[in-house]
């Protein structure tokens, strides 16, 4: 008997903790920190043709109450190089993330760039660039060469 009522005190007080704020609604975790918003996630090159620029340009938020640290950015392979600011992003500040892709190669392009930060929103996040590179076509005939 001893133990039910203990149980039913502990579980009282928890509720009464679990509930014991000025809204009435359950206590959650803190949801201070930096929190990383992207304009896009996708960038579609569409069709270009064999080096061209293959330069594109994400811009990311921080809409979060402390400065977004971007630790790491990183291409899915050499072809795709981004380049992002190193110094902190103030809350409410936006930075440049530049992308640039090796248009020298011919055919369809889908590569991805990992960006790894202390957001709270994720750690971890994905940005896709996508198009079709076609070869460049010579105007030259083949008696001028």
């Amino acid at each position: 008997m001893k133990s039910k009522v203990f149980s039913f005190a502990l579980y009282v007080i928890a509720t009464i903790g679990f509930f014991n704020n000025a809204s009435g609604q359950p206590v959650t975790a803190d949801s201070s920190g930096a929190e990383l918003k992207v304009d896009k996630e996708v960038h579609d090159y569409g069709t270009m043709q064999q080096n061209a620029n293959g330069e594109c340009v994400f811009i990311i938020t921080n809409t979060g109450s402390e400065p977004l640290v971007i630790s790491e950015c990183r291409g899915s392979c050499s072809c795709t190089v981004p380049d992002w600011p190193r110094e902190p992003i103030a809350p409410g500040k936006s930075a440049k993330i530049t992308v640039k892709y090796d248009t020298n190669r011919v055919g369809p392009i889908h590569k991805t760039v990992r960006i790894t930060s202390n957001a709270t929103n994720g750690p971890v996040t994905t940005l896709t660039i996508k198009g079709n590179i076609v070869a460049t076509v010579s105007h030259e005939s083949p008696a001028n060469q």
